[in-house]
This record gives C-alpha cells, sequence and structure tokens, in this order.
C-alpha cells in the first residue's frame, strides 16, 4: 500500500476525526483559496506539469496549508516526505537527505519533501537544508502561521516562493460544511442531517475562518444531535443552534456582522466611550468579538473616536489607539484582546472634546460654499523674481523673528480672513491650547484695531 492508497484508507474510516476524513484531495475542493490555486494560478500549472517549485506556504491555522501540499503530493510523481519541525531535528533531517539521494539515485524521482510548522526549526536545522534545496535534490513545501520574513532564514527564504493563504471567508466555511454534510463516503451523508439556518450560521461564525475548527464543531454538534434523536430508517434529523450551543458549552450570541443588531452594538460601543463609562465600553466590545466581529473593524472605529471624541483634550488617545490596533494586527486572538480592551479603557476615561470634529465639519463647509478663494499674496511663494516683482510673498512676516515666535498677520483669504473655525474646550491639554489660542487671537484683534 503506497502513501496515497493508505490516505484513502485513512479517509474512510470512521473512527478519524470528521476534520481529517474531510481534507480535499483536489484542487477544486479546497474552499477560499482560489487567488493562489485556482484556474491560471501558478501552483495549478505546477501541479498540471509535474514541475513543483520549493514554497513556504502561509497562512493561519485552518486555511488549508498541510491539506494544499497533500494535494500537490498527489499530482506530483516526485517521492513525498512530511515530518513536523516540532517532532524532527537534524538527525531526521540527515536521514531524509539520505532518503533523497536513494530515490534519485535508484528510483529517478524528485523528493518533495513538506515540513510542518518550519519556524519551529531553528537557524542551524534551516541551514542544514539550503545546500540540498539549492542544488535541487528536494522541493521543499514549508508550512507556517508565522510571518517567514522574520521565522525562515534569509538565504532559505529567498530559494522558496512564498505563498499566502487567507483566513476563509464565511461562504467558503460555509461550503466546506455543506460539503461534510452530503458526503455519503467520507463526510455526515449516511446519518441524513438536516442543519436548520441559525445552526448553519452560528458553526460558520464562530469558526472565524478556520475550517478545521469548523469541522470539528459540526461533528460534535452532530453527536449531540444523534443523541437527542436516535437514527431512523428514511428519516431526517435536525441540528439545530442548541445543539451547536450544547456541544460547543458557549451560548450563540445575538448579532450579524451586517445586520441591524452589528449596528445596534458598534453605537451602544461608541456611545458607551463618549459617555466616559468604561465598564459598558468594556462589556460592548467583548459582545462583539465573542460573537465573531472583525476585530480590525473594531480597532478602526477607536482610532476615529480618538480624533473624534477625545481630539486634543488627550492628544496621546489616537497614539494608544493605533498602538492597540498594531498590537492586535501582530498577536491576533486572543492575546490582542487585551490590547483593545486597554485602549477601549483609556478612551472611555479621557477627558473629550469634539472641537476638532466640528472645526473640521465648519471649514469643509465654508470649502464648498465659497470655492477656491486666492492665496493672499504676501504668503504665496516666490521661488522667481518674476513672482517677487509680482508682490508674490511681499509683507510676509517670518514667525521666528517675532517675540514668542507669533507674528500677527493674515493667513486666511481676503474673503474670510476673519474667520473662526477652531474653539477649543477647557478640558484636558486642550485647556492650555485654548490659553496660547486666546492670547494670539487677542493680540490679532488688537492691532487689527
Amino acid at each position: 500500500m503506497d502513501l496515497f492508497d493508505h490516505q484513502a484508507a485513512e479517509s474512510t474510516d470512521p473512527q478519524r476525526p470528521l476534520a481529517e476524513r474531510m481534507r480535499p484531495h483536489r484542487l477544486e475542493d479546497l474552499f477560499g483559496q482560489e487567488a493562489e490555486t485556482g484556474p491560471g494560478s501558478l501552483i495549478r500549472h505546477a501541479i498540471q506539469n509535474d514541475r513543483m517549485f520549493s514554497m513556504i506556504l502561509w497562512g493561519p491555522p485552518g486555511c488549508g496549508k498541510t491539506t494544499l501540499a497533500r494535494i500537490i503530493a498527489r499530482g506530483t510523481r516526485s517521492h513525498f516526505i512530511h515530518f513536523s519541525a516540532v517532532l524532527a531535528g537534524v538527525k531526521q533531517i540527515r536521514e531524509v537527505i539520505e532518503e533523497a539521494k536513494k530515490q534519485r539515485r535508484f528510483q529517478r524521482k524528485q523528493t518533495l519533501l513538506f515540513v510542518d510548522e518550519i519556524h519551529r526549526f531553528n537557524k542551524v536545522q534551516q541551514d542544514a537544508f539550503l545546500h540540498h534545496v539549492e542544488s535541487g535534490l528536494i522541493t521543499l513545501i514549508g508550512a507556517t502561521t508565522e510571518n517567514p520574513s522574520f521565522e525562515v532564514i534569509s538565504a532559505l527564504l529567498s530559494r522558496c516562493r512564498v505563498i499566502t493563504l487567507d483566513l476563509l471567508d464565511e461562504d467558503a466555511v460555509g461550503r466546506v460544511i455543506d460539503r461534510a454534510v452530503e458526503d455519503q463516503r467520507t463526510g455526515l451523508g449516511e446519518l441524513n442531517l438536516g442543519l436548520t439556518v441559525d445552526a448553519r450560521q452560528y458553526l460558520i461564525q464562530i469558526a472565524a475562518g478556520d475550517a478545521r475548527s469548523a469541522l470539528n464543531n459540526l461533528e460534535m454538534a452532530a453527536t449531540m444531535a444523534l443523541a437527542d434523536s436516535p437514527p431512523k430508517t428514511g428519516s431526517c434529523r435536525m441540528l439545530t443552534l442548541e445543539h451547536v450551543e450544547s456541544a460547543l458549552q458557549k451560548k450563540a450570541l445575538l448579532y450579524d456582522k451586517g445586520g441591524d443588531e452589528h449596528f445596534n452594538i458598534i453605537s451602544a460601543f461608541h456611545k458607551s466611550l463618549r459617555g466616559s463609562d468604561p465598564d459598558a465600553a468594556l462589556y460592548w466590545l467583548a459582545r462583539m468579538l465573542e460573537a465573531g466581529e472583525d476585530a480590525m473593524y473594531v480597532a478602526r472605529r477607536m482610532v476615529r473616536f480618538a480624533s473624534e471624541d477625545v481630539g486634543n483634550a488627550d492628544p496621546f488617545a489616537l497614539r494608544l489607539a493605533l498602538g492597540a490596533m498594531e498590537t492586535f494586527r501582530f498577536l491576533g486572538h486572543p492575546e490582542g484582546d487585551l490590547a483593545l480592551a486597554q485602549a477601549a479603557v483609556y478612551l472611555a476615561t479621557a477627558p473629550k472634546s469634539n472641537s476638532i470634529y466640528e472645526a473640521w465639519n465648519k471649514v469643509k463647509q465654508t470649502v464648498r460654499e465659497k470655492g477656491a478663494l486666492p492665496v493672499p499674496l504676501h504668503i504665496r511663494n516666490a521661488p522667481t523674481g518674476l513672482m517677487k516683482d509680482l508682490g508674490y510673498g511681499k509683507g510676509y512676516r517670518y514667525a521666528h523673528d517675532f517675540k514668542d515666535g507669533y507674528a500677527v498677520q493674515d493667513y486666511l483669504p481676503d474673503a474670510i480672513a476673519d474667520s473662526l473655525f477652531y474653539f477649543p474646550t477647557d478640558r484636558g491639554y486642550e485647556k492650555m491650547i485654548a490659553g496660547r489660542l486666546k492670547k494670539w487671537r487677542t493680540s490679532k484683534e488688537k492691532t487689527k484695531k
């Protein structure tokens, strides 16, 4: 029995987890990665022509890295070796190299080496591959959840093409679930199960783009459904939301990322921040994250809030909100959630000012109403003699030549020279800005009188 006969036998073994049984054997069944594996793609072309190249598959858990490597193995005449960097060391690498030499010498076969979690190998272990990848003795396929720019040595990385695989979108996860429910040979088709709409949607939502998680959750929920309603010949048993909740021991939260509840909860979150209630802000933040909301969407809303509702009352708020967004981008769930919580509490308890927001709206309205007013001559640039003769830059007062670095002069177009847009509050740091601005504006008014 060769590798693929063995895999085929395993895929129909009912004792194996559903996620293993449902691993696709063809690119057509690998949902959600069509950009990298669809018609006309580099990988599809390489498989069809049996001309594989070394690559690093980079993507989150459950996106199909191992599955894609196995599909590649099935589509090539190369000798395929698979091992995990968690369990293997330099000794195993040497054994692989020796086996590859034998395959080339006696079988005239190329060796395709799949290394799962290649980021777990240290520099010495990765160096052990380098010469053999370069010489063509082995074609390396590495899989990693970590950024290969940081986790794979540059010499090895330069000899591999990085293939980025994404989290599955909701449509792809739904297709994975439907295929498992309907498949008579390796899935749950024999059980004659049906999925209610809300159970299916919750399975999609709770999977968060991870196909393996979706199938594991489906399998546990199916077990609950069967226990609740024993098999009857020819009858269809419905797998409900209650079965999924019982199996996962987690209550489904009412939350539709595209519907009213999405907007209701993000509104509640925003108003809790504006109302300086950190407890409510944390509650609504948790409701969104637990229900599967896109954390980067929440982070972006907090960055917006830092400018719109905190503004110059606490200029550090914007930096902290941006820092929380970058921290989450780096850590992901669940570690990055705490950075979002920290930002939410900071924004809720920061002094508030919407003066920038109001000033910006006034300015935009003035621009729309007044059109393209000319720039005053004294603040125009005058790089040529002709421009100077026309009065460009004439009478400009260089602020640093005056006391306190402030020179009284107009900077707005003549038609709106006396317009004021920004009115700082007396809250937080903006109180200091207000003091300076009052002094400057008073000085300007006295001069004009």
